[in-house]
């Protein structure tokens, strides 16, 4: 193979690497197999473990010193984003510190947490008591909207066209 040959294999290489995107979490300290729901059965002998949790906003709420997230759990893809058509494996709150704009994290949203589980909290859902397990955010991936769908239908034009102008 000639030194230009290789150098061109090369760069073709290089350039398809650097246009395939990365999850956005290091998941090597994660353990995947634990679900929000599971969770709850092994707290709190499994709080500070570190979880991978995605889902769809339910509800936003700003607290004196932190934002608490109410997300409806969804197993993740490959890209670590919610796969909402699967079925929800349960609900959990995410606590950052600080303030995130609930207009942003709007219910309805995907959005991915990595943290350390903290506790139970016990909060309602309609009339129903719910527990929900605690993650502190770490890192979070709120995904974004997606636009319509595209009309991928051809669009082939045929003819001569005729106007009149008075």
């Amino acid at each position: 193979m000639t030194p230009m040959r290789w150098l061109a294999m090369l760069g073709a290489a290089l350039a398809l690497v650097g246009c395939a995107t990365a999850p956005p979490f290091d998941a090597e300290t994660v353990d995947t197999a634990v679900t929000p729901r599971g969770a709850l059965e092994r707290l709190p002998e499994a709080e500070g473990q570190r979880v991978l949790w995605g889902g769809t906003i339910i509800e936003t709420r700003n607290l004196q010193d932190a934002t608490q997230i109410e997300i409806l759990a969804y197993p993740l893809n490959e890209r670590q984003r919610p796969d909402t058509n699967a079925n929800p494996l349960g609900r959990f709150l995410a606590v950052q510190p600080g303030y995130l704009e609930r207009v942003e994290y709007a219910a309805g949203r995907h959005i991915s947490v990595l943290g350390p589980l903290k506790e139970k909290a016990e909060g309602r859902i309609g009339e129903a008591e719910y527990v929900y397990p605690v993650v502190s955010i770490e890192q979070l991936e709120l995904w974004p909207v997606p636009g319509p769908p595209r009309d991928t239908q051809p669009r082939f034009h045929f003819g001569v066209g005729v106007g009149i102008h008075r």
